[in-house]
């Protein structure tokens, strides 16, 4: 077993050092938010997966799992930690990995080593981290500390799961250190540990992955807005078309959401021209809100004056994870044009929208969305607009929803419902 220092304790790093803890090693989580280890060692565990929560409880109360404020010596490194996109200069911010890459370099010895599992461009690896270490420690990668790419893939609201099931894949600087970071995570977990050529390899291949996806539902977007023009129900077009067995295509939405889709497939233009389908599937999945809005406006013709519930703040289904949330997205664009003056129409003064959010998982203790609840939302409101597949929505009486709402349109944008009914108590339904 081996001493671990996890550097960030977010979504990722938490649940990665309790994994290792778990398994036997002596792991130390430092993160620079003092509140963070403030909190930790208090065995307050953040997280609305309840398995997560315990399963990071038990490491921390057995003390296996210490959080510190300092770095510690150690035999492995993992580095955790954010890396933003600078969406104007469509590079990623590095800032995190260079900060954390200084402190290990001040502990590092010879025989560790530094795994970066953070999503980056490649070329990261064996550029400006293994700079940093090699300047700040006076030792030479892959020669008297390993260093390797091994990045997570996992899922919000499933992480525990897919931490442990999900393969692996590492690239490191030599062969050596390959191996030395593989034989770290295959006792750890149920999936197997492939190995790249080297790190810059590892990091495209988790790009690559992501901007797959991002490329794949912003096709379903744009089949979405075709669909429209021909009066297709695009779902089920999608669903036909998929029974092709050399066709899976993903479905439409509102908008992509989370931490990894609207901002990793990005990081393949950072020393990269040749970056243009997956610049126009981001820019097709950025408009959908757009696209939304304009068909509520559309079909009541004109936005002044009415009151619109939007359901769903989250990015996805059934997890409270607001990170890019279309939701968010489509209700700010609302909440803009509220702030328009009003329009004058007939000699007329016609007052603005008014725009109500409710999300069952996401807590809103501090007012920061103005969530309110289910019936506050739809009391008087002339649209409901469906944007995250909340289970919850799908138990959403149609009837109730008619003696609650003055209008009678519903929206929805992830194909959630039962159109049926909803028509059936007097609903126009938009599908997406």
């Amino acid at each position: 077993m081996a001493t671990v220092c996890v550097h960030g304790l977010g979504y990722v790093g938490l649940p990665t050092a309790a994994l290792l803890a778990h398994n036997g090693h002596d792991v130390t989580g430092f993160d620079v938010d003092e509140a963070v280890i403030d909190r930790l060692s208090r065995g307050d565990v953040r997280t609305g997966e309840a398995e997560l929560r315990e399963y990071i409880a038990e490491v921390l109360d057995s003390g296996a799992l210490t959080p510190a404020d300092e770095i510690p010596a150690a035999e492995f490194h993992l580095v955790c930690v954010p890396t933003p996109l600078d969406a104007e200069a469509e590079r990623a911010e590095l800032a995190y990995v260079r900060s954390a890459a200084e402190g290990i370099a001040g502990v590092l010895r010879e025989g560790d080593t530094v795994v970066l599992e953070s999503t980056v461009p490649p070329g990261t690896t064996e550029g400006p981290l293994r700079e940093v270490l090699e300047t700040g420690s006076g030792l030479r990668a892959g020669t008297d500390f390993g260093l390797a790419y091994s990045p997570e893939t996992v899922l919000p609201g499933n992480i525990l799961y897919e931490l442990r099931a999900n393969d692996r894949f590492v690239g490191g600087v030599g062969e050596a250190s390959t191996e030395t970071a593989a034989r770290l995570y295959e006792p750890c977990i149920d999936g197997t540990v492939h190995r790249a050529p080297d790190a810059s390899t590892a990091e495209f291949v988790k790009l690559v992955q992501n901007a797959y996806r991002d490329t794949n539902i912003g096709f379903a977007n744009e089949l979405a807005r075709v669909a429209a023009d021909y009066d297709i129900d695009t779902r089920t077009a999608i669903g036909l078309a998929n029974r092709h067995a050399r066709v899976d295509i993903l479905q439409p939405g509102p908008g992509v959401g989370g931490h990894c889709l609207p901002v990793d497939p990005l990081f393949l233009a950072h020393g990269s021209e040749s970056v243009d389908l997956i610049r126009h599937a981001r820019r097709v999945n950025d408009s959908m809100t757009g696209y939304v809005v304009d068909l509520v406006r559309e079909y009541f013709g004109g936005l002044d004056g009415k009151r619109l519930a939007v359901l769903g703040v989250a990015y996805k289904g059934n997890v409270d994870d607001t990170r890019n949330s279309p939701g968010l997205r489509l209700a700010r664009l609302l909440r803009a044009a509220e702030q328009e003056p009003p329009a004058v129409a007939d000699g007329g003064t016609h007052g603005g929208i008014e725009t109500r959010l409710h999300d069952p998982h996401v807590s809103d203790d501090d007012g920061e969305f103005g969530l309110v609840p289910l019936e506050t939302a739809l009391d008087g409101a002339d649209a409901a607009i469906v944007t995250t597949d909340h289970d919850e929505f799908t138990e959403i009486d149609p009837a109730d929803a008619a003696d609650r709402m003055r209008g009678r349109l519903l929206v929805d944008t992830k194909g959630l419902v039962d159109d049926g009914a909803w028509r059936d108590a007097g609903f126009d339904v938009i599908t997406l």
